[in-house]
């Protein structure tokens, strides 16, 4: 598989390529928002991209909006805890920018039913910790028994090292040695955020509320760090991942349609996101 590849232009960090058939602006940095709007629509039209996406301050996206972007979700806060952060789409392909349908019905459904709650006591033959570089092995594993494809090559235990050196810190929860569930917070300590993602658990221990402890431990986690404003890109297919956190006390702030290739096909992610500080 060809993997969307990060660049860096003129400061901003980009990911793009045919996994996603997109672009993706991870980090604006310093970057003039004039020039990276121009660029990633030139990447777009000559690579035949169907979105562009990015992650930006509310104060430097009227060069987005005025190019046609449109707003997709908003956290408050997300940098620093003063800034917002708007997650934007520019869709060169319409169908890019419909949603599957139904989504909003059982969304609605989800919030409307569901309260934030505490995560159940593991049996007693289960237990957390952080994984270090010398799990990367069983955590490849775990993620090639869950996802059969992902936007990151996270089957790779050299990528996940990596991963590591560059400030994301994966939580698992165990037995004995075997690696049965699996969650990473994706820090950017500049900006005082994380976002919670790359939940997976074995289908041998689904049903038993892994996934609300992981988030649970990993909000305590990161607030003991001083970050400020965590949020997540979640499935929007995945009505257990959305459950997980609205019961743990998230916001969902937005849906950014048909964003991510994961299983069978793009698929449209619902973000949410909580203020720890």
């Amino acid at each position: 598989m060809e993997w969307d590849k990060i660049e860096e232009y003129e400061g901003a960090e980009i990911q793009h390529g045919p996994n996603n058939n997109r672009t993706y602006l991870m980090n604006l940095g310093d970057a003039d928002p004039v020039g990276v709007v121009e660029y990633l629509h030139e990447l777009c039209v000559q690579k035949s991209y169907s979105k562009a996406f990015a992650k930006v301050p509310s104060v430097k996206a009227v060069c987005f909006l005025a190019a046609g972007w449109n707003i997709e979700a908003m956290v408050p806060g997300l940098f620093n805890g003063v800034l917002d952060g708007l997650f934007l789409g520019r869709y060169y392909d319409p169908a890019r920018r419909e949603v599957e349908p139904g989504h909003f019905e059982a969304l609605c459904s989800m919030m409307t039913s569901l309260s934030p709650q505490a995560p159940q006591p593991l049996p007693e033959s289960l237990f957390t910790r952080v994984c270090t570089p010398e799990d990367t092995l069983k955590m490849s594993v775990l993620y090639s028994e869950v996802f059969e494809r992902y936007p990151f090559p996270i089957h790779e235990p050299d990528y996940l090292r990596s991963t590591m050196d560059a400030q994301v810190e994966y939580f698992g929860v165990w037995e004995g040695e075997n690696l049965v569930a699996l969650s990473s917070s994706e820090k950017n300590l500049e900006h005082s955020y994380a976002e919670m993602t790359d939940f997976a658990v074995s289908p041998d221990y689904r049903g038993l509320g892994l996934g609300l402890l992981l988030l649970t431990n990993m909000d305590t986690a990161m607030s003991e760090q001083g970050i400020k404003t965590v949020y997540t890109i979640a499935r929007m297919r995945s009505k257990g991942m959305n459950a997980t956190f609205l019961k743990a006390g998230y916001h969902y702030s937005g849906t950014l349609f048909r964003n991510t290739f994961i299983s069978e096909g793009l698929e449209s992610m619902n973000v949410y996101y909580k203020k720890l500080q």
